[in-house]
């Protein structure tokens, strides 16, 4: 076979390559388009900005070292003022500052003090106002004009014959007012200073009101006290007992006093000051 026409033939140990066909030249830029300034590329070269991450971290890190530079340069002109005033100057910059500490901590104390003392006339406010509430329910209590409830008796006063008279049941009262009665109920009708009784024997009134037998007396005090002012030689049950009537007396931990007496307004008394 002939050898030139062999393509596979390999060259000659020694032999330079074959030189690399020539490549054509570059394509020209495409010219502007028509109706495009010169500012507008510009414009489209600039934005959107084309930053990568190593380029933000130096930005980062020379904003990070001009503030930095800039406070030292600043603190160092301060420090540089202060270094070359006069003493008279340093010592009136002193006494300024002492001054302005002095006044802030007179305002200081003035504020406490006008803090303590509102707190002080809250305090007299609130005592002041819990005791005239209190006041008001004790004298609420011996009007009548409010309920009450605490430790006492109970009196039921039986009279099958209507023999107890009026004044009976007043000295009853007497008795107990004398014995430290705080609150005093008798068939539903609230006792006050100005109670009275009228009728006769089985038809008795209360302050107007007509009572009927047995009479029952619910009275607020100390049981101790009541009970033996009741029974003592001579007294009310004694009294009662000589009437054909019995007296039945019976304590309590906790009497209710619930009969209530409207408020009246006095015609002429007035309150005076003290």
């Amino acid at each position: 076979m002939n050898n030139e026409q062999n393509p596979s033939r390999e060259e000659p140990a020694g032999a330079l390559p074959a030189e690399a066909p020539p490549q054509p030249p570059p394509a020209p830029a495409p010219p502007p388009s028509p109706g495009v300034s010169g500012r507008q590329r510009l414009r489209a070269g600039l934005w959107p900005p084309r930053v990568s991450r190593a380029q933000l971290i130096v930005a980062l890190l020379l904003f990070v070292l001009g503030l930095g530079l800039a406070i030292q340069v600043r603190s160092n002109s301060d420090n540089s003022a202060l270094r070359g005033a006069r003493q008279e100057d340093l010592v009136r910059i002193l006494d300024e500052l002492d001054n302005r500490t002095q006044r802030l901590e007179d305002e200081k104390q003035r504020l406490d003090d006008q803090r303590t003392e509102l707190e002080n006339s809250s305090d007299q406010a609130e005592e002041a106002r819990k005791q005239t509430l209190e006041k008001e329910r004790q004298l609420g209590i011996l009007a009548g004009t409010v309920a009450a409830h605490g430790p006492g008796i109970t009196l039921t006063i039986s009279d099958p014959s209507g023999a107890v008279e009026a004044d009976m049941l007043l000295d009853t009262i007497q008795e107990l007012r004398a014995a430290g009665a705080e609150a005093i109920e008798i068939n539903g009708v609230r006792v006050v200073a100005d109670t009275y009784f009228s009728g006769d024997g089985g038809e008795l009134s209360v302050d107007g009101r007509e009572i009927q037998a047995p009479y029952e007396f619910k009275v607020i005090g100390k049981p101790q006290d009541l009970e033996p002012a009741l029974n003592i030689p001579g007294g009310v049950v004694q009294t009662l007992e000589k009437e054909q009537a019995t007296a039945e007396v019976t304590r309590a931990d906790d009497i209710v006093v619930d009969a209530l007496r409207p408020a009246e307004q006095p015609d002429y008394a007035r309150s005076s000051p003290q």
